[in-house]
């Protein structure tokens, strides 16, 4: 690792420790929120409700200096909700833009498939531009901006599946679980020992040294063997065997996600390289939500992460 790099460093494995303190058995859980901060991705985070999704985000806003807000999706839920609007002045008689939560460095967006479309739509320019459009006036978004949306698997009423057209907007695709028992008891344990001594003191990194490790991670050497890895990886929904099971294959902004994903991940890791565990750790989160199935292979059960599963036996890193 460059010296020059070594300071900030240490400072996201201070708080990657810091989040494992606060999160028990979410260690895959939390390198990928680690590898969207570092990589300036943005992540949709799947699971049953009480796996402390809302909880890590949090938790990772107290981590990094800058604004922090959250919004809780809803049916009845307003573009300007999200983006803010204009605002009559009468002192003056004239309008002026009053920002909405969008507009801070980490947004949650909890339970995002209870937004309606308009609402998503909104949120697409704000991931995709990192920028908001009201009336003729264009509003640019801070920087860093970062989105973690969250999604409930389980109730279906008053939901608006995402479209695949903002699926692919998320650099990462994380679906939790429920807990094994020892784990549900560590849980136990710890919530036990915060609710007696409080919360523990947290250490933050600054936007300069976030800055800084962004900067190390675009320099991360991505080998050429390894580049056709991933593009053997991506071309493998298109023309390889399953491709008769897949009615839309990964598009380029794929392999250009797990690239990206993949030197994130490296540097977390201390290495200036990429190497082909990382992409065989990340493939699974990086691409299946850039799938869409044909109907016949959702009707035999089939899903998009076991398709990508498939494909990583097959494909050969080097």
């Amino acid at each position: 690792m460059d010296q020059r790099t070594e300071g900030p460093h240490e400072s996201i494995k201070a708080i990657a420790d810091q989040l494992r303190l606060g999160l028990v058995g979410h260690e895959n859980f939390i390198e990928r929120l680690l590898i969207a901060v570092l990589s300036g991705g943005h992540m949709l985070v799947e699971g049953p409700p009480g796996l402390a999704k809302t909880r890590a985000v949090k938790w990772l806003s107290e981590a990094i200096e800058g604004s922090f807000a959250r919004i809780q999706c809803t049916p009845d839920l307003m573009p300007s909700d999200l983006t803010g609007t204009s605002v009559f002045r009468p002192q003056d008689g004239h309008f002026e833009f009053a920002p909405g939560p969008v507009f801070h460095n980490l947004v949650l967006v909890d339970e995002i498939n209870r937004a309606p479309p308009k609402v998503q739509s909104a949120l697409l320019e704000a991931m995709a531009e990192n920028q908001v459009t009201e009336g003729n006036h264009t509003h640019t978004l801070p920087d860093p901006f970062l989105v973690v949306a969250t999604q409930n698997p389980i109730e279906h009423d008053g939901t608006f599946p995402l479209p695949e057209a903002q699926l692919d907007r998320f650099l990462l695709h994380v679906v939790l679980s429920l807990p094994d028992a020892e784990t549900e008891r560590q849980i136990l344990d710890l919530v036990e020992a915060e609710t007696q001594a409080g919360a523990q003191p947290h250490r933050s990194v600054t936007l300069e040294e976030l800055a800084m490790m962004r900067a190390a991670v675009r320099t991360v050497h991505l080998s050429p063997e390894l580049r056709d890895y991933i593009v053997r990886l991506v071309m493998a929904t298109r023309t390889g065997v399953h491709a008769d099971e897949i009615e839309h294959a990964v598009s380029p902004r794929g392999s250009l996600a797990l690239a990206a994903a993949a030197k994130a991940r490296a540097y977390l890791h201390g290495r200036d390289y990429a190497a082909p565990e990382d992409v065989l750790s990340l493939a699974p989160d990086a691409l299946p939500h850039r799938l869409v199935l044909t109907w016949r292979s959702v009707a035999e059960g089939r899903t998009a992460r076991a398709v990508i599963a498939d494909v990583l036996k097959e494909v050969e890193p080097l």
